[in-house]
């Protein structure tokens, strides 16, 4: 399971620079492409497919000279694997840059609507979209934050996202929340999908801040002065697998230390679902910190049992049950000192399709240790994702349609507990959460067209 995209926008001195060490911070967020764009009397963009330091690998950056940049990485789930962001689109006689980080989830039938009035769009992908109708209703209203109030109406679905046009920089965070976005003052001014990125320029221990861009909450900023303003509002409902996966443990989002809700959560399932082991391991990266909370409640100790290999890069494996088993090995190599003879408690964050828990497991077999006993420190996935998470079809999630037992079976384990969805709100500590894939409970605004 993969998130969408990571965005960043700077108004500051050397803001390419600082654009493209925040990608570097944003880089788990996407890892198919990397751009930035920035304002030199018209928008200039450097984009490509691969990493970011492998898009900027020729001196890009040195000759990139301005004040103003927006930047994206990107894991896609709509539109080709060449549409790169920062994507640059036209209309009404106006040029702009979009990063975006969300779907929309009435792309098709606005995108058409737009059709219908003579916009002749450039991508496939969602993202354009958000840059159309604000170009649109810019030309209507002539004001920038009239024209982000269309937008909020008539777009639905899940956007954090910059935008670079006539010298100006416009930041917004859809009426929900749903995706995160972080605001930072020192030097200048930042805008990152999460905070972590942002303490690379704003110190906090010198007085400078960092706070959430608000539900709704839109700024504009021309180089010159920065204005914000909270336009609309509706319930929030924050996407849950950012505290349970895709955000760096060192970020802070609405107001939530990710790093010490994992702790939570593997506390919580320790509680709810004690096992009989030796050794507490977890599945790194993700697994860990709730693999430390599982060791501190159950007094069980916490060993690195499975070391991961940080160089392979994006390896490419040729298809086949040989090399899928070949991919595991080379990412994870188990220590057979913590766990030969020893019984295991895996703990990790989620199990997907299974296909990789069942080999983890093997391994560890294989390693030498007498049990195995699987602890997931999140509810079962059972529905797709329509806001911008590539969760497989529901017939490939393999908790859809099984019970516990037959997932426990399937992957080969001795015993095998998930987290409560009580347990999991419980450790998130927070209201507004979205738990869609989770319990199938689609918030009210996700198909309102």
């Amino acid at each position: 399971m993969r998130e969408k995209c990571g965005v960043f926008a700077a108004v500051a001195e050397n803001a390419p620079r600082k654009a493209y060490y925040a990608l570097l911070a944003l880089q788990h967020r996407g890892q198919e492409s990397a751009g930035i764009s920035v304002w030199r009397h018209r928008i200039k963009t450097v984009a490509g497919r691969g990493l970011v330091s492998e898009v900027f690998r020729n001196g890009e950056i040195a000759r990139l000279k301005s004040r103003m940049a927006i930047a994206h990485v990107r894991y896609s789930t709509s539109g080709s694997l060449t549409e790169t962001q920062p994507l640059e689109t036209a209309c009404c006689g106006k040029t702009i840059a979009v990063a975006h980080n969300g779907t929309l989830t009435n792309f098709l039938p606005l995108r058409r609507h737009y059709e219908r009035l003579g916009v002749k769009f450039r991508h496939s992908v969602d993202s354009e979209l958000l840059g159309v109708s604000f170009l649109w209703h810019l030309h209507e209203t002539g004001d920038e934050f009239e024209a982000v109030r269309e937008v909020f109406s008539e777009v639905k679905g899940a956007y954090s996202l910059a935008l670079l046009f006539d010298g100006k920089i416009l930041v917004a965070r859809d009426p929900v929340g749903f995706r995160p976005l972080s605001y930072g003052t020192g030097d200048g001014h930042y805008f990152a999908s999460e905070d972590s990125a942002l303490r690379l320029f704003v110190d906090e221990s010198e007085g400078e801040r960092i706070r959430d861009v608000e539900p709704g909450e839109v700024f504009l900023l021309d180089g010159e002065s920065v204005e914000s303003r909270i336009l609309a509002r509706e319930r929030h409902h924050h996407c849950v697998f950012e505290y349970i996966y895709f955000a760096r443990p060192d970020s802070t989002i609405d107001g939530v230390n990710v790093y010490s809700a994992r702790l939570r959560m593997g506390q919580e399932i320790a509680r709810e679902s004690p096992a009989n082991g030796d050794v507490v391991i977890a599945v790194p990266d993700s697994g860990r910190a709730a693999a430390l909370g599982y060791s501190q409640v159950s007094g069980i100790p916490y060993s690195e049992g499975l070391i991961k290999n940080r160089y392979i890069g994006r390896t490419f494996i040729t298809p086949g049950q040989f090399y899928r088993e070949l991919k595991v090995k080379l990412k994870l190599s188990p220590v057979r000192e913590v766990i030969g003879g020893k019984s295991v408690v895996l703990v990790d964050d989620s199990i997907v399709r299974g296909t990789t828990m069942r080999r983890i497991v093997a391994m560890l077999r294989k390693a030498g240790a007498r049990e195995v006993h699987v602890r997931i420190a999140s509810p079962p996935i059972k529905h797709p994702c329509y806001m911008g998470v590539d969760i497989p079809t529901r017939h490939e999630l393999i908790a859809a349609f099984g019970s516990v037992e037959k997932v426990r079976e399937a992957i080969g384990a001795d015993s095998l507990a998930y987290l409560s969805v009580e347990g999991l709100k419980r450790a998130v500590g927070r209201k507004g959460l979205c738990l869609a894939c989770l319990t199938g409970e689609y918030p009210e605004w996700t198909f309102r067209f």
